[in-house]
């Protein structure tokens, strides 16, 4: 017995399996790339309501330190935002990952609370300056925002060291402790979390969690196409039988995989401020889209020849997972392709239940996940099908004979 042909098929099946992981995993891997570098595709909001020197340090200090590794500062007037109100409702849009402003006579209340007895002991310096983000959406990318918006802060205090800190030198008393205390830190920044989400797997949410959905419903497909052909149901039940008996199927377990899912993430919430109308909105969105991994993943398996299911599945999960690691911002503009992947969609509907309406791309998630619904439920029966053995050439009229598409319509 030659064992040519074995050693051929086990040489071609691992060099196609790490051609298969190298793709998946440069893809991956591509999203994150030189991400640092990006970080000015985000815009950052600056309101001077100050007016005074601690309200011209910020722009002062973004123009030492802007570049690819910093946020984009983009200033607007008080007219543009009247008040703090506006301006969290423009972070809330989505018209900016945070923002910084300067509090109202800022100024004038550091220089009186340098030059006037007793005023020092009153004077608060968090309140100079507020920057606010929201660490709901995407929290790793968040967390480059905030760690940004404190550097801003930060250099904004040392520019007005620099540039008035001595010349109030020779006209304060300094023997005057709090006058003391408050020269050496006149400015400093209070920060505003619009969504707080403090819990330790906050990372995994748009991550590892948008991994499960998809392997619990290929498990579950094989399970029960096994089950299926060991009871013989593909030949003792007709088409139509078998289509809705699937489906049926198909529905109540994505409806338990579903609230499972949403179980762990409330169970693991800690201190995250979160309701129980919220819980039920994640329970039916995540429904949603585990249906659609179902229906998706149940038709293009009864196409592909089995030994080559793994590999779409693995590309599948890779495709899915890359485009919700991090906002289309921190990537190349190529992996903008992840708006139609339902996972994408669902992170984006997930968030805006949890920051309770602050995401300005609910307009187009919800319509393309539903979409993508639709689109499975018209594939699905024809996965039925193919299993069943039933010709589709004969089915949609093509038989060579008079009036067999027909009849095999009829039995379905």
């Amino acid at each position: 017995m030659s064992l040519k042909p074995f050693l051929i098929a086990i040489i071609g099946s691992a060099v196609s399996l790490q051609l298969l992981i190298l793709a998946n995993m440069s893809y991956l891997y591509g999203s994150a790339y030189h991400d640092g570098s990006r970080l000015s595709s985000a815009k950052v909001l600056y309101v001077d309501y100050d007016q005074g020197p601690i309200g011209g340090s910020v722009p002062i200090a973004y123009d030492g330190m802007k570049g690819g590794s910093v946020p984009t500062l983009i200033q607007h007037t008080q007219q543009d935002y009247p008040t703090e109100q506006h301006i969290q409702k423009a972070v809330c849009r989505g018209d900016y990952w945070g923002a910084i402003y300067s509090n109202a006579n800022a100024s004038s209340q550091l220089s009186t609370a340098l030059s006037i007895p007793g005023a020092a002991e009153q004077y608060d310096s968090s309140q100079a300056l507020v920057y606010i983000w929201s660490s709901t959406r995407y929290p790793a990318y968040s967390q480059s925002i905030y760690a940004s918006l404190v550097q801003m802060t930060e250099a904004a205090a040392a520019v007005y060291k620099q540039t008035n800190g001595t010349d109030v030198l020779p006209h304060i008393n300094t023997s005057d402790q709090s006058i003391a205390r408050t020269i050496l830190n006149p400015v400093s920044a209070t920060s505003i979390d619009l969504h707080p989400m403090p819990q330790g797997t906050r990372f995994y949410l748009n991550t590892v969690s948008m991994v499960m959905p998809i392997i619990i419903q290929f498990f579950f497909i094989m399970a029960l196409t096994g089950i299926t052909m060991q009871h013989n149901l593909f030949k003792t039940l007709s088409p139509k039988q078998n289509i809705l008996l699937r489906f049926g199927i198909s529905v109540i377990y994505t409806f338990l995989a579903s609230l499972v899912m949403a179980g762990y993430i409330w169970a693991f919430r800690e201190n995250w401020q979160v309701t129980g109308g919220q819980f039920a909105l994640t329970w039916i969105a995540i429904w949603l889209a585990m249906h659609v991994h179902f229906l998706i993943i149940d038709f293009v398996i009864s196409i592909v020849p089995m030994p080559f299911a793994p590999f779409f599945i693995l590309s599948w999960v890779i495709l899915n997972v890359a485009s919700t690691i991090g906002p289309f911002e921190q990537s190349p503009g190529f992996y903008r392709l992840g708006y139609v992947f339902p996972a994408h969609q669902l992170y984006e509907v997930l968030m805006d239940i949890w920051t309770q309406g602050c995401n300005p791309h609910l307009y187009r998630a919800l319509p393309i996940l539903f979409s993508e619904w639709v689109v499975g439920i018209c594939l699905f029966p024809l996965g039925v099908l193919i299993r069943m053995g039933v010709n589709l050439k004969v089915l949609f009229g093509g038989g060579t004979r008079s009036g067999e598409g027909r009849s095999t319509w009829e039995k379905v």
